[in-house]
Order: structure tokens, then C-alpha cells, then sequence
């Protein structure tokens, strides 16, 4: 059994870091040695941050994005087109989105994707929103941009069949060959989808 290095406020703060996505035991450890040799000038403001945010972070009640105002920063924006929504599984996938700034579009959080394995069933997500801000009427276009996978698959065909009869155009984002890559290191699936989604040049 190790022996303990450490106080149990130290152990505290490993273990929590640890729990973070990306971080392991050993990058946790590392990570809170950093923070502690850095103590005033990061691990004092970062308990700081993180006590304003447990505060004032709220969820949209429009579009399930997280802000500290309600509704977000997203959907007050009068510059952004609220006739096209972008629906995504989670805030990550919005803010990715966001960083590409392709579109100036408004967005819809379902908070994860179906997987009846999982126990996740509709209910579960917050498509009984966007089927509500659509039937309300104004939304021209819903871009679903969920991930490639067997969950986002059905996700997006649970979504298409809730939305049909609402006069509103459905599109999803197109999949297939990145930007930069090469044929021969995409696997059969990728390649498949390229070229079903092929386009007019």
C-alpha cells in the first residue's frame, strides 16, 4: 500500500481534477503540483472563477446553452438569423461551431443523443423544445448537425419524423472527405459518405 504524501485537502484536489474529461490520475497530479506552486497568481483566482461560475452559470431555457443570463448571449443576439436553428448534442459541439464561424444562425442543445442501451429515450433530451420553438412558427431552416454515429443517426431520424408537417426545411451537415485529407487514410465508412454526398463542381 503507498503511503501517503500528501494532506487530504491536496488528495481533495487531485481526485476532483482527475474527474475532469482529458485528465488521468498522473496529468491530475501534475496539474495540481502546477496549481499549487502557482498559488497566487492561478490557484487562487481559478477557486475564485470557479465560485462565480457555480453561482451565476445557468442553462438557457430557450436553447439549453450555458450563460450566466437566461436567455444566453446566443439567443438575445439581434444580429444572428433566429429563422435558421443548428441543432448539436451538447454545448461543445456549439461552441466548435461557433469557433468555425461559418454560420450566424441561432441553436438548439439537445443535452446528448438517443441510446435506448443507455436508458437515454426522448424524454430524456430536450427535443420536446425545439419541436415547441418550431411549431411556434418564424423557423424557416433546422440544420442538424449531431455526431456521425449510430445515436446521432437515429437521433436525427427520431427528430426529421417529429418535425414533418411543421413547414420547416430540415438539413444536416454533409459527411465525408475533411478539408486537407486523403483518400487512402479514411476508412470505407468516411469514404462512402463522400461520395454519396457528392456534389456538382
Amino acid at each position: 500500500m503507498a503511503k501517503r504524501v500528501t494532506g487530504p485537502e491536496i488528495e481533495k484536489l487531485i481526485q476532483l481534477l482527475a474527474k475532469v474529461p482529458g485528465l488521468g490520475p498522473r496529468s491530475a497530479r501534475r496539474a495540481a503540483l502546477h496549481l499549487i506552486k502557482k498559488k497566487d497568481q492561478l490557484l487562487g483566482p481559478l477557486g475564485q472563477a470557479m465560485g462565480e461560475a457555480y453561482d451565476k452559470v445557468k442553462i438557457c431555457s430557450c436553447c439549453g446553452n450555458v450563460d450566466t443570463i437566461d436567455p444566453c448571449t446566443v439567443c438575445t443576439d439581434d444580429r444572428r438569423d433566429q429563422g435558421v436553428i443548428i441543432v448539436v448534442e451538447d454545448v461543445s459541439d456549439l461552441w466548435a461551431l461557433e469557433r468555425a464561424g461559418a454560420m450566424n444562425a441561432a441553436y438548439h442543445v439537445l443535452g446528448g443523443t438517443l441510446s435506448p442501451l443507455d436508458g437515454i429515450g426522448p424524454d430524456d433530451l430536450n427535443i420536446r423544445g425545439l419541436i415547441d420553438r418550431v411549431a411556434k412558427g418564424g423557423v424557416r431552416e433546422i440544420i442538424i448537425a449531431v455526431n456521425a454515429t449510430v445515436e446521432g443517426q437515429t437521433t436525427a431520424h427520431y427528430i426529421t419524423d417529429h418535425l414533418n408537417g411543421l413547414d420547416v426545411k430540415i438539413t444536416r451537415l454533409a459527411h465525408g472527405v475533411p478539408v486537407g485529407g486523403e483518400l487512402d487514410y479514411l476508412d470505407e465508412g468516411t469514404l462512402s459518405a463522400a461520395l454519396r454526398a457528392r456534389t456538382a463542381i
